[in-house]
């Protein structure tokens, strides 16, 4: 897992905007965590067994990548999130590519020696095998296009304030070039991250939101060029589809209609319209989004990362926060989010 970093070795930030970092993070784990035992699992499977889900869950014995997992355990998305957020902050807000492939090989030996199935999704783990081939960060991410980049996105959205949208952009870029440089995954990715800065910097979900999708429309011009559906116009298309419908009824119209898989234009546009339900309740956003089945676990995380960036930590309730951090001690994710923000406020 991941080494802390001291909050003593930043400067003093704006206490509202550190609350909604601390948030974001907070949101993405929790998210991830009341996704892992229902990730994978058909919508009726999840619904029948746990309906809208209320508190952690262990990984179910029926559920081969979570199976064995304690309740309250994150999974790849927020592991692979603080791997990402701490090479940002090594490198004052850019990545060392062949340092990002180490690290994620390396967390993947320790899924595997743990006995875990939750391992490298697709696109990182073809990217890889290309990286110790020694082939071009240019060009080893050349056909990835699932939601790896997304899940793993909202350091950079507190790291990049949301004001200049080519900005995060390039960040979204640098960030994903070594395992998912096409137009989609950056598109995907730049939706996630924006969606997330501008919260941070205090703007409402519904504008956000709208900034996600002329940022998704900026990334797809990045990377190399993939068959696949319009991100910006899925996330557009998947808003108008939950626009006035009850919680409930929204899941199931995700589920059949958006997707719930790992295709960045299925995750992406399902989470962002699960977010767009709960504007001022990212403990509801996360346990909804989780309740989704299919890759739900990826989801969630991005839904209770952007929502809660956009209210701060007090949107999680307390005992689910302690719940977290028993169950992943040696995630510092406070700590992680002062020294991103310090990235985002840096000294005149």
């Amino acid at each position: 897992m991941s080494e802390r970093i001291p909050v003593s070795a930043v400067r003093p930030v704006n206490e509202v905007v550190l609350d909604r970092a601390v948030g974001a993070l907070f949101g993405l784990a929790v998210g991830d965590a009341l996704g892992m035992p229902t990730q994978y699992l058909p919508r009726e499977v999840v619904r029948d067994r746990y309906g809208i889900l209320s508190d952690f869950e262990p990984g179910p014995a029926d559920n081969e990548l979570s199976v064995g997992m304690p309740a309250g355990r994150v999974t790849d998305d927020t592991d692979q999130a603080v791997i990402l957020g701490q090479l940002l902050v090594e490198g004052q807000g850019t990545i060392d590519e062949k340092e990002l492939s180490a690290r994620l090989i390396a967390w993947e030996g320790r899924m595997r020696a743990a006995g875990s199935l939750d391992l490298l999704g697709p696109s990182t783990l073809k990217a890889l095998h290309l990286v110790s081939e020694g082939v071009s960060p240019e060009l080893t991410g050349r056909w990835g296009d699932t939601n790896g980049a997304s899940m793993r996105i909202t350091p950079v959205g507190i790291a990049v304030p949301s004001e200049d949208l080519g900005r995060i952009v390039d960040a979204v870029e640098q960030a994903s070039r070594v395992t998912h440089n096409t137009g989609i995954a950056i598109a995907g990715a730049s939706a996630i991250a924006t969606a997330v800065s501008s919260g941070i910097d205090g703007t409402d979900l519904g504008t956000s939101i709208e900034r996600a999708v002329e940022a998704a429309r900026l990334g797809a011009q990045r990377g190399h060029y993939v068959a696949g559906a319009d991100v910006a116009d899925r996330i557009v298309w998947a808003q108008s589809l939950v626009a006035g419908l009850r919680p409930e009824k929204a899941l199931e119209v995700v589920y059949s209609l958006v997707g719930v898989g790992v295709a960045t234009q299925e995750a992406v546009p399902a989470a962002l319209a699960i977010a767009s339900l709960f504007p001022h309740d990212g403990w509801s956003a996360c346990r909804y989004a989780a309740s989704l089945g299919g890759d739900c676990d990826t989801i969630a995380a991005m839904t209770g990362a952007i929502v809660c960036a956009h209210i701060g930590l007090s949107a999680i309730p307390t005992h689910i926060c302690a719940q977290l951090m028993t169950a992943n001690p040696s995630i510092d994710l406070s700590g992680l989010a002062t020294a991103l923000v310090d990235l985002r406020n840096p000294r005149s």
